[in-house]
């Protein structure tokens, strides 16, 4: 059977070693010919598929996506306190006296209003950079990765040491 070719007649020749090409082997079959289609030098009326994805509230879909803007938004904040340790820094190059002003008016109510702001900003901030670390930054220890919860409470102790050193060295 296999010597007369029953068995591998249907398969074309180039799954064989030393044999034809198997784009052309199946012009002696009518059936296998394809047909010039009745469209040919025509275009396609089909339009591609566009998926509809609005511009200014695609982070409304997904909580993931909102915690990723409340992170994103909180660095305005951050940016305006630098600018206000900024105007500071000019404040005191001016003098004592326009210092002082300076100073008077961080401790009205808006001052107090806009720095409480920023400190809650730079605490949702921190707290959110220290909960991604274990995927930004993956420490490997051997064959084994350090588990995420001890990177996250070494950033988290670190953060409780440094405040207190801050608190401890204004008092």
């Amino acid at each position: 059977m296999l010597v007369r070719g029953g068995l591998l007649r249907g398969l074309p020749q180039a799954c064989r070693s030393r044999r034809g090409v198997a784009a052309g082997q199946g012009g002696q079959h009518h059936r296998l010919v394809q047909r010039t289609l009745d469209a040919v030098g025509e275009e396609m009326s089909r339009k591609p598929y566009i998926r509809e994805i609005s511009k200014t509230r695609w982070f409304l879909r997904q909580p993931r996506y909102m915690r990723y803007m409340a992170r994103e938004v909180t660095c305005i904040f951050i940016f305006a306190y630098t600018f206000l340790l900024i105007v500071a820094l000019a404040r005191l190059s001016q003098g004592p006296d326009a210092f002082q002003e300076f100073l008077n008016a961080l401790r009205s109510p808006l001052g107090v209003l806009f720095n409480l702001a920023v400190l809650i900003a730079a605490v949702y901030h921190s707290m959110s950079w220290f909960n991604v670390t274990p995927q930004a930054m993956p420490i490997q220890q051997g064959e084994e990765f350090v588990p995420g919860s001890i990177i996250v409470g070494a950033h988290y102790g670190a953060w409780a040491v440094i405040s207190l050193i801050i608190l401890f060295l204004g008092v």
